[in-house]
């Protein structure tokens, strides 16, 4: 015979809260310093003129301005040219 309880349900460890990423500023929206624009895992999109990146990969205005997003190649470490989007606050 089996000495262990049933199993029972629980509340927790069922789902998580969803971490609402993406572009939050879209191009031609005005940004304040310090207001997020992009809030992303990896780097899809890469820091421009007045924009910085923090420490889990969101990007955020250093000055007040219009924000715009351009395309460029980039050299990678591997010695690979990729089409990447650059973020600016212009």
């Amino acid at each position: 015979m089996a000495h262990k309880k049933a199993g029972g349900s629980t509340a927790l460890g069922r789902e998580s809260w969803s971490q609402r990423l993406g572009v939050k500023l879209s191009d031609g929206s005005k940004a304040k310093p310090g207001q997020i624009i992009i809030r992303q895992r990896g780097t899809k999109y890469h820091p421009g003129k007045h924009v910085k990146m923090g420490g889990d990969n969101t990007l955020f205005a250093l000055k007040e301005g219009v924000v715009t997003f351009t395309q460029k190649t980039l050299l990678k470490f591997n010695g690979k040219r990729i089409l990447s989007t650059i973020v600016n606050v212009v």
